[in-house]
């Protein structure tokens, strides 16, 4: 009876329904909780690129993104995030950090990898949330440099 468990149990681990998943890639500049603290968020769900949310402040502040398609770069490939009508960024990966120009003065600020998840064991478990900086970047050049 344990090993037909077992088996059932493997079988729905392997459907489709339980391989769907919601995946996401966090990258911050600046310090938590400060004024000049940004954070671009890259949701992927059941296998596609999805929402894209701009925070920003003490707050912060949470706006949902427009994903434009990918743009030449004189640095490689990119893709932009419109925030609002007269604002968006350049998204450009580098290395493991994503280099973000906004529209409204073009200077690019470096946005690392945010872990978002328990500190010492303090802290709430981030199931959707990619592992470290390399999962996080493959997510978004699969997802978002398409």
């Amino acid at each position: 009876m344990k090993t037909l468990f077992c088996l059932l149990a493997a079988a729905l681990l392997a459907s489709p329904a339980a391989l769907a998943q919601s995946k996401v890639a966090t990258y911050a500049f600046g310090k938590p909780g400060t004024d000049a603290y940004e954070k671009l968020s890259f949701w992927v769900k059941e296998g596609k690129r999805a929402e894209i949310y701009y925070a920003h402040g003490k707050g912060p502040t949470e706006t949902k993104g427009t994903y434009l398609p990918r743009v030449g770069s004189a640095n490689g490939a990119s893709f932009a995030v419109r925030i609002s009508p007269n604002r968006s960024f350049t998204i450009t990966p580098a290395g493991s950090r994503l280099k973000v120009s906004d529209s409204a003065d073009g200077t690019p600020k470096t946005f690392a990898w945010e872990y978002e998840g328990p500190v010492n064991g303090v802290g709430t478990f981030c199931r959707e949330c990619a592992e470290d900086p390399a999962e996080a970047m493959k997510l978004v050049r699969a997802y978002y440099l398409k």
